[in-house]
């Protein structure tokens, strides 16, 4: 068995600790659906969040979903002039027999400029 990466992002409108939770939530669900994994085959999930997005802390939400046994790490991306704001990014690690060409990575809301090469 491999351990793949599963890349998706998405934005608020706000920064507040609900909007971060619900986008967060929803980020994690569509990733989930998309890649049929279970919790039990995540690896680790990491996030990332612009530097407007501080209300809250996005692992937050996998620990509401139940996703509570997983390892999970927030951090701050580095502020680049011009980059999408107010967005919250993952990179979640499965074990999985899938290979690369069939992970499927999310790009929600603002955040389907991010990566127009894999956004549907």
């Amino acid at each position: 068995m491999k351990v793949r990466g599963i890349r998706g992002a998405i934005t608020v409108k706000e920064d507040t600790p609900q909007e971060v939770l619900e986008a967060t939530k929803e980020l994690l669900f569509k990733i989930k659906e998309e890649n049929e994994f279970a919790v039990e085959d995540i690896a680790s999930i990491l996030f990332t969040v612009t530097s407007d997005v501080r209300s809250i802390f996005p692992a937050q939400a996998a620990r509401m979903i139940g996703w509570d046994k997983v390892p999970l790490l927030c951090f701050q991306e580095i502020e680049v002039p011009g980059a999408l704001p107010k967005c919250i990014r993952v990179l979640v690690h499965i074990n999985t027999e899938k290979s690369q060409e069939e992970i499927r990575h999310i790009y929600l809301r603002e955040a389907k400029k991010l990566r127009q090469d894999l956004s549907s």
